[in-house]
């Protein structure tokens, strides 16, 4: 069995690095940041034409028809350049909606992703409530051949960004994904501070928000959603690997050439141990992300299980790896002219997005209890 990548997947991961050297520098990523959606339409369409934002949907929809492993080679080199705006979350959109409603209702809105022509997100966490389908507590209401949608979504990622966002409701016992264009009327996007500038979060609260109950995509089972969430996590995990990579390279380079007493950092004992660590971090994440990636593309029985756990793991790795960064960068790494801090934050967020360590433990325990 063969646990590197293939010749294809090589050629990918080195087009992906060449184009974020050439298209997303950290100085564009700074620029960007400062702006209200910290993206632009010249970085998406750059994205569009590589074909990443339809890699891994069905060639009957306009996407490439790419395994969820080849997305994390790419989303790997997207954390070392630390991307800004709605990829990830346009992607988690997509996710959610090849598993909602009928072909009929999801190929219009995947062709459109595919395409790069809509940018979307999903409102997913209510206030006081976690990642698990069955918190979910706003409902959809019939009326008529409409559906009104009242209620608040937190923390929801890029979606000042977004052309549609998908807002994820209860129908009875079970659930829908109702597609809300970012102009109707009745939706208030509230921008909130992030530690994560390039990533920006919003509150989104609906008021009476109509929609037609043909748009209106069901969700038969709370599996269906975690699948949705599973195959975000991952490609977030797939982020962070990335940004670890860089930021151990960093750190590294940076013990070679600074001196204390005549000598290089890096011969002190104390700065080799938290290069190792990171070296430790970094491979070990990457290990659990790609497999996590296989599973789930490959629909292997332990899918669920092996997203919670490379969540768990790469996000608190993520975390270990940025103080370690920090500690071997000494004070110029707390400043804000210094790139390390771009990353760091990266690590934060992505920390708690889609859930914390401690909800996937949970998971992974109750995961364990049922088989």
């Amino acid at each position: 069995m063969d646990f590197d990548f293939s010749q294809e997947q090589r050629l990918l991961q080195e087009t992906a690095r060449s184009f974020f050297t050439q298209e997303c520098s950290t100085k564009r990523v700074r620029e960007l940041m400062a702006t209200p959606t910290s993206s632009d339409d010249k970085l998406w369409s750059a994205l569009t034409e590589q074909g990443w934002t339809g890699m891994t949907l069905s060639e009957e929809v306009g996407g490439l028809g790419f395994g969820l492993v080849d997305l994390c080679v790419v989303a790997e080199e997207m954390g070392r350049a630390c991307l800004p705006g709605p990829f990830f979350s346009t992607y988690w959109a997509a996710a959610l909606l090849e598993n909602a409603g009928t072909p009929a209702q999801r190929k219009p809105l995947l062709e459109a992703i595919a395409s790069g022509d809509k940018k979307s997100t999903v409102a997913w966490l209510e206030h006081g409530t976690d990642w698990k389908p069955e918190s979910i507590a706003m409902t959809a209401t019939t009326d008529g051949d409409n559906v009104l949608l009242t209620g608040r979504k937190v923390f929801v990622t890029d979606a000042a960004s977004a052309d549609v966002i998908l807002v994820v409701v209860r129908q009875g016992k079970s659930w829908a994904v109702a597609p809300v264009p970012s102009n109707a009327k009745g939706l208030a996007i509230r921008d909130l501070v992030s530690m994560d500038e390039t990533r920006k979060l919003s509150d989104v609260t609906l008021e009476e928000v109509t929609i037609k109950e043909s748009q209106l995509l069901a969700v038969a089972k709370a599996d269906d959603l975690q699948r949705a969430n599973d195959i975000a996590s991952v490609v977030l995990c797939a982020e962070l690997v990335g940004v670890m990579q860089l930021l151990m390279e960093m750190s590294i380079e940076y013990a070679k050439s600074r001196q204390q007493f005549d000598k290089p950092i890096g011969s002190f004992q104390g700065v080799q141990h938290q290069c190792a660590d990171m070296l430790l971090y970094t491979e070990s994440s990457r290990s659990a992300a790609y497999y996590a990636a296989w599973a789930l593309g490959t629909r292997d029985a332990s899918a669920s299980q092996a997203a919670a756990i490379a969540k768990a793991y790469c996000s608190e790795a993520g975390r270990l790896v940025g103080n370690h960064a920090c500690q071997v960068h000494g004070g110029i790494g707390f400043t804000w002219e210094h790139d390390l801090h771009l990353y760091y934050k990266r690590t934060k967020l992505a920390e708690v997005l889609l859930g914390p360590p401690t909800f996937h433990r949970e998971r992974i325990a109750a995961i364990i209890l049922d088989t």
